[in-house]
């Protein structure tokens, strides 16, 4: 279907030909916005009236003159010094709501003209290391904004660059062979959390007597020269610890309801062939250089707290090679092989100044430029309840699974609670408990602002009440009970009938959905298409309260009060998906 233009849209045409036509040699921007004293407020007059040295007021109420009113444009008044007081028609309304419920796949969302290719960088663990509540939040927001890009009509190529090299596997491996009996018997019939309990403790076995015992950690580094040299042994039992942490991975992915692919996983490991003709590239050019032996690029405006220079080192005195080697190899695999023209890197603010200098030395080697640009969308820390970093009560980080597994079983508790009044099957209980859990954990991370910390509470995460998940899943599922209730009166759009003021309400929010969409999409910015459909159900509730569905005054009333109610159904469904986030049927 044809994307559907939003009133929003129309009325600035509108105003701009008036604009226009009441100041022909004005560049005509009436800065059309939402407002709470009319439909919509235009505030651009004012801007034009100083440049044109007029009056705000009498030039506004000459645009007014050449505004037509009618279906559209309802009324249109001065306010103030010179602001555009817009109310919409209620036919309008209805007529451009009902073309977008027709859309049952895009609900009317245009697509860009011209769009580009995303690689995004998120979802990154480690191998044989077990997922925290540190990596919860690149995974989330990282899967929304996949959603949210290829609605809008890009081409986003996923990467999980797990850490999958360096000194840590050997290390790990030469603790292994020292230590055979270590793992215990039954590691070899055992896979996903178990194995990697395992491998978890096997490592920070092998972590401790590496930072205790000077020869064991000359012979672990030895072992990583093994690992890169290729040699068998060393290398399959590598493979080894990477197959099973994938095993791992892909079931943490999937309670979180998302899909990981094997083929967009491309770890450290995946760039050692690039690792010395970047170097290479890097010196010739001069945007590196050596400095008591080791491969560095400096900064004029990165100093350490003597003011001396900082700088990335890209290859070690030694020989060997650091992460920024591996992270400036994949921005030439993203940028020549994969073709990219934006890098968005979903990671921890704390490795800020890294991927400054990572970025930074890339364009200087003219790998970034004007037409390729990378981005990193840092996001702050999941805290406790106390406000400090969320620990175990012990002190340790808390396993991902852990907390999730937790939110399931709260959610199910709370579905419980209601299943016999809806007739809930155990099964039902289940698997919305699940879908309730799990939204409520992502919701929590993607209705805050990725840069700002957040506590993670889930007494609040699985509240009914307020800005939750739940609240929305809530309202998705009392259409739906509506809608089953309806008997023979089915959902039809009547832009004849006049609407109540909650109806228009709800209509002129139902139609912002497209724009906040693209925006959230163009801007990484996913909490504001929550705070959107938080802000929809808020309206629906407030419609509900004020205008009987099942009970209105005509049969003509009850199929568009219908039709309003499943196109928001149909909004919050759409919405919530992008978020990564299901809607059960019934709660």
């Amino acid at each position: 279907m044809a994307p559907v233009t939003s009133l929003s849209d129309s009325v600035q045409q509108q105003l701009t030909s008036a604009i226009s036509a009441a100041l022909p040699e004005a560049s005509a921007d009436p800065l059309l916005r939402r407002s709470d004293r009319a439909d919509f407020q235009a505030n651009g007059i004012l801007a034009l009236a100083k440049k044109a040295k007029a009056n705000p007021r009498e030039l506004a109420t000459q645009v007014v003159s050449h505004v037509v009113t009618g279906e559209l444009i309802e009324d249109v008044e001065v306010s103030g010094p010179g602001f555009l007081n817009i109310t919409i028609g209620d036919r309008a309304i209805t007529e451009t709501l009902a073309a977008r419920y027709a859309d049952t796949d895009r609900l009317g969302v245009s697509l860009p003209e011209r769009t580009g290719t995303t690689v995004i960088d998120y979802a990154q663990p480690n191998v044989a290391k077990e997922m925290h509540v540190g990596h919860l939040r690149s995974a989330v927001i990282g899967d929304a904004l996949v959603h949210l890009m290829e609605f809008a009509g890009e081409t986003v190529v996923r990467r999980h660059h797990i850490g999958d090299w360096g000194t840590q596997f050997g290390m790990l491996i030469q603790y292994l062979d020292e230590h055979p009996h270590e793992l215990d018997h039954k590691a070899s019939e055992v896979t996903g959390e178990e194995a990697m309990s395992n491998l978890d403790r096997l490592y920070k076995a092998a972590r401790k007597f590496f930072d205790s015992d000077e020869e064991f950690k000359t012979r672990a580094r030895r072992r990583v020269v093994d690992l890169q040299a290729g040699d068998p042994h060393t290398l399959a039992t590598w493979q080894k610890f990477v197959d099973e942490s994938k095993i791992y991975f892909f079931s943490v992915f999937e309670k979180l309801d998302m899909e990981i692919r094997d083929p967009d996983i491309v770890g450290e490991s995946g760039y050692n062939d690039m690792l010395d003709e970047t170097c290479r590239l890097l010196e010739e050019s001069g945007v590196a250089v050596r400095s008591e032996g080791a491969l560095c690029v400096f900064f004029d405006d990165i100093k350490g707290p003597e003011g001396n220079p900082v700088p990335l080192i890209v290859q070690k005195s030694d020989g060997g090679y650091g992460y920024a080697a591996t992270d400036l190899s994949a921005i030439r695999d993203r940028v020549f092989n994969l073709k990219a023209d934006t890098l968005l890197y979903v990671v921890d603010a704390r490795q800020s100044l890294h991927f400054r200098m990572v970025f930074e030395t890339a364009r200087r080697a003219g790998w970034l430029n004007d037409d390729v640009t990378a981005v990193q969308l840092a996001f702050g820390t999941v805290l406790g309840k106390d406000g400090k970093p969320f620990k175990t009560r012990e002190g340790e980080t808390v396993r991902l699974v852990d907390l999730l597994d937790e939110a399931v079983e709260r959610a199910t508790a709370v579905v419980g609670e209601k299943a016999e009044k809806v007739g809930l099957s155990e099964q039902e209980i289940e698997e919305n408990g699940r879908y309730v859990g799990i939204g409520a954990v992502k919701y929590a991370d993607l209705s805050t602002s990725a840069v700002r910390d957040y506590k993670f509470d889930l007494d609040q995460m699985v509240s009914l009440n307020g800005d939750t998940s739940v609240y929305l899943q809530y309202a998705y599922a009392r259409i739906q009970s509506i809608l089953r209730k309806a008997g023979e009166a089915r959902p039809a759009a009547h832009p004849e009938l006049a609407l109540a003021p909650a109806e228009r309400a709800l209509g002129l929010h139902l139609d912002r959905f497209g724009e906040t969409v693209l925006e959230v999409a163009s801007a990484y910015e996913p909490h504001k298409l929550a705070a959107y459909l938080y802000q929809l159900a808020t309206h629906l509730t407030t419609f509900y309260d004020q205008c009987p569905v099942l009970k209105a005054e005509t049969p003509e009333q009850v199929e568009n009060r219908l039709f309003l109610v499943d196109l928001t159904a149909r909004t919050l469904h759409k919405g919530m998906g992008l978020l990564g986030i299901r809607t059960p049927e019934r709660l």
